[in-house]
């Protein structure tokens, strides 16, 4: 038996490819028995891989366990995402330390990083020391101080600014923790980089809040392919395209920013440079770039899986760096994708931007060419009347329907959730089609193996000597691209 069947395991080929390439996408969408040792695993794990005809797939821990495999102790399976978690083990330490990397403890305290682990605090306390020799407190000093050397380095922000950014609660406090690390105050730092000629050096009419963030990625990295996906359906008003950059507007938490991203010329960096007017907590921006800019994907692994296939490994060899054009905010994406239905793209791009004009908040720009309107907020959706921006009575209903789901919290558009049960919600949603939901799962919830097979473009390009494919077609054909087919629709989009 090769996996216990079920609609949302991916193929055999499917899940070796995914362990192979350690992708920690698909942790906690199955688990990997190896009949060889009798163990089951997370696709994560970090022992040696076993061999491809040892491997069984299951869809949860529990099927594995029922077959008789039991649990490995090095990624501790019942931790996965979606399980729960496991009392101490490594892989909580590693959960909670994503969860730190992304601000946790920035605004919350370890009482609420333990209910989020779903542990209590004492025991947290207990497997930080256990296996990282310190407190979830001295964990987070460090990833704050290391991202405020960086902002001293790198930026002209004031050191106020620069404590609040990097996560710290007070001045006095930031000062007295980077003395005692780094052995001399924070100013020290900033007039050794200015030396040194490092430095932010501001343009246009720049906001008090001005800084460059280095984003690294795995090369390849077509930036050329994303900047031409964004530039056919940037949203009039949020997004722009000049030049080599794209700029655009967001929303934080209780201000708004612009951000202009462009790829370093000779090393593996994207330069993105934010501009606002009042201070905020950088943890969560920098997570949603690089989803924006899918700068965590495995080029090289991703395109070996498609070096044998007819098809799609020509447009590989042809584009090894292509990337999945994310969504900075996951609703966002989904009002774009539902004014695509049944429509050109620029009949979609152009009903945007009557959305945007009308609903959306207008901000003053830093600067000419620049957007100046934010995308509207769910709750300002919430109305009969979208109908009146030139769309159908209809797609307007959906709008507002979708816009209602996601304010009062049925629907939750961003990673991290799990994608079944949110394509599952949207479907459930009169006006949501298959199509709309992967297309949404594929961008918005960073799954990389959504594949909207219902799309007329994919089912065209999938059929070369054809006039196209029917969706069931191209579903059997798309198991081969497993468990990375969002990449090989975007190479098949690429190709028309």
């Amino acid at each position: 038996m090769e996996h216990c069947p079920t609609s949302h395991l991916p193929a055999p080929d499917a899940c070796y490819a995914a362990i192979k390439a350690r992708d920690s996408r698909f942790d906690g969408r199955f688990f990997t028995g190896v009949t060889s040792t009798g163990i089951y695993c997370r696709p994560v794990c970090p022992a040696r891989l076993p061999k491809r005809e040892n491997c069984t797939f299951w869809p949860s821990a529990a099927a594995a366990e029922q077959a008789g495999f039991r649990a490995c102790l090095r990624c501790r399976p019942e931790a996965a995402p979606g399980t729960p978690a496991a009392q101490g083990s490594a892989a909580t330490v590693s959960r909670a330390l994503r969860l730190i990397g992304e601000g946790a403890l920035d605004t919350g305290s370890v009482c609420q990083l333990a209910d989020r682990l779903g542990l209590g605090e004492r025991h947290v306390r207990r497997l930080f020391n256990t296996h990282l020799g310190a407190n979830p407190e001295a964990v987070a000093a460090t990833r704050r101080l290391l991202l405020a050397n960086q902002l001293l380095r790198d930026t002209n922000l004031a050191v106020a600014d620069i404590a609040f950014a990097s996560g710290f609660s007070s001045l006095r406090r930031f000062n007295d923790a980077f003395s005692k690390r780094y052995g001399e105050p924070p100013t020290a730092i900033r007039r050794a980089a200015r030396k040194k000629g490092h430095g932010a050096t501001n343009s246009d009419n720049a906001l008090p809040f001005d800084l460059r963030l280095r984003l690294g990625f795995r090369p390849p990295f077509d930036w050329k392919m994303i900047l031409d996906y964004f530039q056919l359906r940037a949203i009039p008003g949020v997004e722009a395209i000049e030049g080599n950059r794209y700029r655009r507007t967001v929303r934080l938490a209780d201000s708004h920013a612009f951000i202009e991203a462009e790829p370093d010329k000779t090393r593996d960096i994207l330069w993105v440079r934010v501009m606002s007017d009042a201070p905020f907590a950088l943890a969560d921006l920098v997570m949603r770039l690089r989803r924006l800019f899918d700068l965590d994907a495995e080029p090289h692994a991703i395109g070996a899986h498609f070096s044998e296939d007819g098809l799609i490994g020509p447009m590989v060899r042809e584009r090894p760096g292509l990337r999945i054009p994310g969504a900075f905010d996951g609703f966002e994406l989904a009002i774009r994708a539902i004014l695509g239905q049944q429509v050109s793209v620029k009949g979609a791009t152009t009903i945007a931007g009557r959305l945007v004009e009308t609903y959306g908040d207008e901000v003053l720009p830093p600067g000419p060419d620049w957007p100046s309107f934010l995308f509207p907020e769910p709750q300002t959706l919430i109305r009969d009347d979208l109908g009146k921006l030139g769309m159908p009575r209809a797609r307007g209903d959906t709008l507002c329907r979708v816009a209602e789901a996601v304010a009062g919290g049925a629907v939750t558009l961003h990673p991290g959730v799990n994608i079944a049960d949110m394509v599952a919600a949207l479907t459930a949603l009169k006006g949501i089609g298959d199509w709309t939901a992967s297309y949404v799962a594929l961008r918005a919830l960073g799954d990389p193996d959504a594949f909207p097979s219902g799309d007329l473009g994919l089912q065209k390009a999938a059929a070369p000597n054809a006039e196209r494919l029917s969706a069931k077609k191209l579903e059997t054909l798309a198991e081969n691209w497993r468990p990375w087919r969002g990449y090989a629709a975007l190479h098949l989009w690429s190709s028309l």
